[in-house]
């Protein structure tokens, strides 16, 4: 499938947050609101919202349709430049039969966002090739604390065509509303070796929620990007990988890339240096750990669909398009 990579953004253009998960309701003080907005007008964005963010059910959520109705919205409106998605949550996956994929692919836009988000993305770049993003979401930008970063890759990936060569935080809180810093000792070589290719994934369980259906990206020529948050504990890390492992066409993946576990999931580098080594079918591949994205603040952002390369013989990530 040929890829699609959307404009990127510019000062004076208009971003639209919407809801495809978790609503902003229970989520968002008017406070955290203004903050949020305040950050993104100093990057010289405009701000708008779907109709429906607003709204929620006992799941935290609102109705498929309006939720869809949202996100149709600020693909087909010209005047918005990017989609920020409000959070993440549980449920983006229950639009993936509904979507319009022929207006989407025919109004090619920033989407950002993390987290459950992950299978809205990936699904995206399956069915239509465009390049979506692995990125902050409007509730990243709801704190001036540890946002520079994350603001700073927003801007590499989003704002500019260059490569971007990814360098480690000085510092990571552990997960969001953490007062905290952590030093940041860098990424972890877990198997040596270098690799280019396609980035796919993101939060690996939710990434895992594509399996056997027919919006799983193809894992020929991909590095594949995996994380999980402190929700998750190590066995069930160790699962999902395994699950990863199985999947057709997994023995065409070029590298794995691994976001930061937060402290509350009890991984260490030697136990998870443990769970790649114990799997044969990563043996020949570079393995890169500890890295700035997912549930870890600040992060990165990369693209879904975008080519990266790894070497973690010197501990380097470099996204080459975006």
């Amino acid at each position: 499938m040929e890829k699609t990579y959307p404009e990127k953004l510019k000062a004076g253009d208009e971003v639209r947050v919407v809801a495809p998960s978790k609503s902003m309701r229970s989520i968002f003080t008017d406070d955290m609101k203004a903050q949020a907005i305040k950050q993104l007008e100093n990057l010289g964005l405009k701000v708008s919202f779907g109709k429906y963010i607003e709204e929620e059910n006992e799941f935290q959520s609102t109705t498929i349709e309006h939720r869809l109705e949202d996100l149709h919205d600020a693909f087909a409106d010209k005047d918005i430049k990017g989609i920020l998605t409000v959070t993440g949550g549980t449920s983006s996956n229950q639009l993936l039969k509904y979507l319009d994929y022929d207006l989407i692919k025919n109004n090619p836009k920033v989407l950002s966002g993390i987290s459950d988000i992950t299978s809205l993305k990936n699904a995206i770049f399956t069915k239509t090739g465009l390049v979506t993003y692995s990125g902050p979401y409007f509730t990243s930008f709801g704190t001036e604390s540890h946002v520079d970063y994350t603001t700073k890759y927003f801007k590499k990936c989003c704002f500019s065509e260059e490569p971007i060569e990814i360098k480690p935080s000085e510092y990571f809180y552990n997960k969001r509303g953490d007062s905290e810093k952590n030093k940041n000792e860098g990424p972890w070589s877990i198997n040596e070796g270098e690799a280019s290719g396609t980035i796919i994934g993101a939060n690996l369980i939710t990434f895992n929620l594509l399996q056997g259906t027919e919006f799983y990206p193809d894992l020929t020529d991909s590095i594949v990007f995996v994380e999980d948050n402190h929700k998750e504990n190590i066995r069930a890390f160790e699962s999902h990988l395994q699950s990863l492992i199985l999947q057709p066409n997994f023995e065409k993946v070029k590298g794995i890339a691994i976001g930061r576990f937060q402290m509350e999931s009890g991984m260490t580098k030697e136990l998870l240096t443990k769970i790649v080594k114990s799997k044969r079918e990563l043996n020949n591949i570079p393995v890169i750990a500890n890295l700035d994205f997912g549930h870890t603040k600040p992060f990165f952002t990369f693209p879904i669909g975008g080519e990266c390369r790894i070497n973690a013989n010197k501990l380097l990530i470099e996204v080459t398009k975006h």
